[in-house]
């Protein structure tokens, strides 16, 4: 997968690409409303990029405490963005 339009398109299959890291794998279910099948990709996860998955799904959930400390724990601040914008930059971001 090179580009967010390309991800964007694979949201019309009943799976993820088998090729797909486990950040873009927790954001590909995100995007199809599985919140709980996207957290379980990155949860038991200790590396930089799952803490920065994982905050933004704590944000989303509405857990703003719980995503702060995984904002944290990326070493970044909780962005003033809306919640698609985020989406959308960390598909970038993983992508990349």
């Amino acid at each position: 997968m090179k580009n967010i339009a390309e991800f964007r398109m694979s949201l019309k299959e009943d799976r993820p690409d088998s090729n797909m890291s486990v950040q873009l794998r927790a954001l590909w279910y995100d995007a199809k409303g599985d919140w709980h099948t996207a957290h379980n990709q990155v949860d038991h996860l200790g590396d930089i990029a799952a803490a920065r998955i994982h905050a933004y799904l704590h944000r989303k959930e509405g857990d703003i405490w719980n995503a702060d400390y995984w904002y944290g724990k990326a070493g970044e601040k909780r962005p003033q963005l809306s919640l698609e914008q985020e989406w959308e930059e960390l598909v970038q971001r993983f992508l990349s």
